[in-house]
């Protein structure tokens, strides 16, 4: 059963990052192949994290995937252009995040949306770390 459509809270930054589709993410149906979503959402989340923390923090920190929830909406065909991922963050659990993946077509019409769970890990020793309070501002809207 998919879920509702996801919007992001007003408090929340949407970062939007572009997506290419290209010959090889098209499978025998004739569209991009479900498996190619789930690294768009990855994508989506990396490119937000780098474009808002410098070199060290990155250095500091990583997240380390636990689940990825996929709701396939549109299909994209092989000539799609101007995709877009549009992705915000939830509620800090622990050190626990959920990440709102919504990927849309070049007329701006969702295809897919996606959920997926982050654990932020300690770089150096890969263990689970709360989230640092200092995190958040950085994916709120200002």
């Amino acid at each position: 059963m998919a879920r509702s459509l996801l919007e992001p809270r007003a408090d929340r930054e949407v970062f939007v990052t572009p997506l290419d589709v290209r010959p090889e993410h098209i499978d025998e149906n004739g569209h991009v192949n479900n498996v190619v979503y789930v690294g768009w959402l990855q994508e989506a989340g990396t490119a937000h994290w780098n474009a808002r923390f410098d070199e060290a923090t990155r250095a500091r920190w990583s997240w380390v995937a636990l689940r990825h929830e996929i709701d396939y909406l549109r299909p994209l065909p092989p000539d799609a252009q101007g995709v877009v991922a549009r992705t915000w963050v939830g509620d800090p659990q622990g050190p626990r995040f959920a990440r709102y993946v919504r990927i849309e077509d070049g007329e701006g019409r969702l295809a897919a949306q996606g959920v997926s769970e982050w654990c932020l890990v300690d770089a150096a020793t890969m263990r689970p770390h709360r989230i640092p309070a200092d995190i958040l501002p950085a994916f709120s809207r200002v």
